[in-house]
């Protein structure tokens, strides 16, 4: 008469699997560095951080778009070309609608008090999405709340990015039109490439390093600020194809939802790449791996 033999239960047959790739990936260091990385960012909830960031984007790009082409209109009066070129340019970041802005997009016109009013206001106006990036970067390093700017503050810091992204889109357009100028084939793809990957490095050095608090040195914010330019430039990319593929062969009256949502869907993985590379510098600054699966 044979004897049954007792099978394990399922839970229990799962998590020895569960164990051994745990011990795999600790043992692996570069595989247990990107567990780390996401652990610590389903710690902090950035998920949801990402989406406020998003959200405020949404409601600030416009405000700032509208003060950014009527100062372009002060710093470059009498050279419309140089200004289109410019617009172009900045709406170049923005794939999901920056064909349909370039066209509906004007400076502010009027008094200069009224003028001053209204880029006074619209810049206020879009300085929520600078506040909830800020406010991500400190969760994720758990800066102390005494730490953390002031009202004032974090405004300041805010104007200073939105700055340091005005000086370099202007820089990026006139190095890319004099690129274009000079060679022409796969060389001037190549090199527009390349500027605009270095336009993003600045950029993203920028954001980083205003956005974090200055206890955080500078040296730890390098990697990130490598990798959220690559992957920005990775998503532009897919956001260009989105708008071949989709919005244009899109009918007129579903069009402008693909827009909206193709819009949100592209802030809402920005943000996401953005706090996945700042979750990068935390873990190797505070050296917060390997770390377990299991808890």
């Amino acid at each position: 008469m044979s004897v049954p033999v007792a099978r394990r239960p399922p839970s229990q047959f799962v998590r020895e699997r569960i164990r051994k790739l745990d011990s795999l990936q600790q043992r692996a260091p570069r595989l247990g560095f990107a567990v780390a990385v996401f652990k610590k960012f389903e710690d902090d909830h950035a998920g949801r951080l990402g989406a406020l960031i998003a959200y405020y984007g949404f409601f600030s790009l416009f405000p700032l778009l509208l003060v950014f082409v009527t100062v372009l209109g002060f710093v470059l009066q009498g050279d419309p070309s140089a200004q289109e070129s410019v617009v172009h340019s900045a709406l170049g970041q923005f794939p999901i609608i920056g064909t349909q802005l370039q066209s509906n997009v004007h400076s502010m016109k009027g008094s200069f008090v009224s003028l001053a009013i209204g880029t006074v206001g619209s810049l206020l106006a879009g300085l929520g999405v600078a506040g909830a990036t800020q406010n991500a970067f400190n969760e994720i390093w758990k800066v102390p709340a005494k730490q953390r700017l002031g009202f004032i503050g974090w405004r300041l810091r805010g104007l200073g990015m939105l700055g340091a992204l005005g000086v370099l889109v202007i820089v990026s357009t006139i190095a890319a039109g004099y690129v274009t100028s000079q060679t022409a084939g796969p060389e001037a793809v190549v090199v527009g490439v390349l500027i605009a990957l270095t336009a993003n490095l600045a950029l993203f050095f920028a954001v980083f390093r205003l956005m974090t608090s200055e206890t955080v040195p500078t040296a730890d914010l390098i990697p990130g600020v490598i990798l959220a330019a690559v992957l920005w430039q990775i998503l532009q990319h897919v956001g260009g194809l989105y708008v071949e593929h989709v919005v244009r062969h899109a009918k007129e009256t579903s069009g402008m939802f693909a827009l909206v949502l193709g819009l949100l869907t592209w802030l809402y993985l920005g943000a996401q790449v953005v706090l996945v590379a700042a979750e990068v510098n935390v873990v190797r600054a505070r050296r917060l791996w390997p770390r377990s699966l299991l808890h």
